[in-house]
C-alpha cells in the first residue's frame, strides 16, 4: 500500500487550516489502518523559520513516517480539459497519483484537466473547483478528494456544494480552483476557458 500524505501551506511561520489536516490525517489513519487514537499532527510540524509560502508534505502510514518542506510556486492554470473517469476513487490523498497523471496526461493544449465522475464534475488534477452563477460560489457537492480548503471554505459558507454536471457549465461565468496551497481567489478564469 502506498503512504498517505497531507500537504499543509505554511506561511508567516503558521501552518494553515490544521485542524482540518489533522481532522483528515485521522480519519485516513481510522479508515484504513484502524487506529483510532488521534495524533496531533502539528506535533510534527515545525512553521516558525519559514515566512514564505512553503509546502509541508507530510507522508504517513499507521504513523507519520517522513516530514519534509519545499518551496512553492503556484503553477498558473487558466485553461481546463474536461476528461471522464467513472471508476475513479481518490478519497484518501495517497502518493499513488497514478491515474490522476495518466488523466493529466489528456489535457492537450490545456494546462489541466477537469475530472467528469458518474456525470458530474469534481476536481482538476491538484485542486477542489468552485464556479460563480452571478450570486454564490457553487462547489462540486462530490469531489474527488475534500480538501480541507474546500472545508474551510464551506464552513464559512463562502462555496456551496450542488451537483453540477458538465451540460451545466453555461450557468457559470467564472471558475476558482484552491487547495491547501492555492488560496480561494488566488487562480480565477472564465469558464469559457474549460472545454
Amino acid at each position: 500500500m502506498c503512504p498517505f500524505i497531507e500537504t499543509i501551506r505554511i506561511e508567516n511561520g503558521k501552518a494553515v487550516n490544521m485542524a482540518f489536516h489533522n481532522y483528515r490525517f485521522n480519519r485516513t489513519r481510522r479508515d484504513i489502518f484502524e487506529c483510532n487514537l488521534p495524533v496531533n499532527l502539528a506535533d510534527f510540524i515545525q512553521p516558525g523559520e519559514y515566512t514564505e509560502r512553503t509546502r509541508c508534505r507530510v507522508e504517513y502510514q499507521e504513523e507519520v513516517e517522513k516530514v519534509e518542506y519545499l518551496p512553492y510556486t503556484i503553477r498558473p492554470v487558466n485553461s481546463l480539459k474536461i476528461v471522464t473517469s467513472d471508476g475513479l476513487d481518490y478519497t484518501y490523498k495517497s502518493t499513488d497519483r497514478q491515474k490522476l497523471d495518466e488523466l493529466f496526461g489528456q489535457r492537450g493544449e490545456a494546462d489541466d484537466i477537469l475530472i467528469v465522475r458518474d456525470g458530474l464534475l469534481t476536481d482538476t488534477s491538484i485542486a477542489n473547483i468552485a464556479l460563480w452563477d452571478g450570486s454564490k460560489w457553487e462547489t462540486p457537492e462530490v469531489p474527488l478528494l475534500e480538501g480541507t480548503m474546500r472545508a474551510s471554505l464551506l464552513g464559512k459558507e463562502m462555496i456551496v456544494p450542488a451537483a453540477i454536471r458538465p451540460q451545466d457549465l453555461s450557468r457559470y461565468s467564472l471558475i476558482r480552483l484552491f487547495n491547501a496551497l492555492i488560496g480561494f481567489g488566488e487562480i480565477e478564469f472564465p469558464v469559457a476557458n474549460v472545454r
